[in-house]
């Protein structure tokens, strides 16, 4: 098979986002990896379901963005599209991973 690094890539990068970021499927979310090219470096991903209207999607792509580069040595470019990315949100982040959960006195009505 010609493309199986390229699948291997795809298939290493999907697996990551469900180990990594549960919190996404958790919240309603999806994510799909739509590009994973080893001899490129390029990795696009696509967040949808709650994501798409979600006020901290930005951050989670930023924190995918950077985890995927420094978790794959092949990986240098990501790219993370949302349907719909509105305001910038609360600063109630769990960061898409489920880590540090930080309170605020406002509600971030993603819940």
């Amino acid at each position: 098979m010609s493309d199986e690094s390229d699948e291997s890539l795809a298939d290493r990068v999907e697996q990551w986002m469900v180990g990594q970021m549960p919190i996404i499927q958790m919240h309603g979310g999806t994510s799909v990896v739509r590009e994973a090219n080893p001899e490129t470096g390029e990795v696009v991903v696509e967040l949808g379901g709650t994501c798409s209207g979600c006020g901290i999607s930005n951050i989670t792509a930023d924190n995918i963005r950077r985890d995927l580069i420094m978790d794959f040595d092949e990986v240098d470019n990501v790219t993370v599209r949302t349907a719909s990315s509105g305001d910038n949100g609360a600063s109630t982040v769990e960061g898409g991973r489920g880590g540090e959960l930080k309170h605020e006195t406002e509600s971030a009505n993603h819940f």
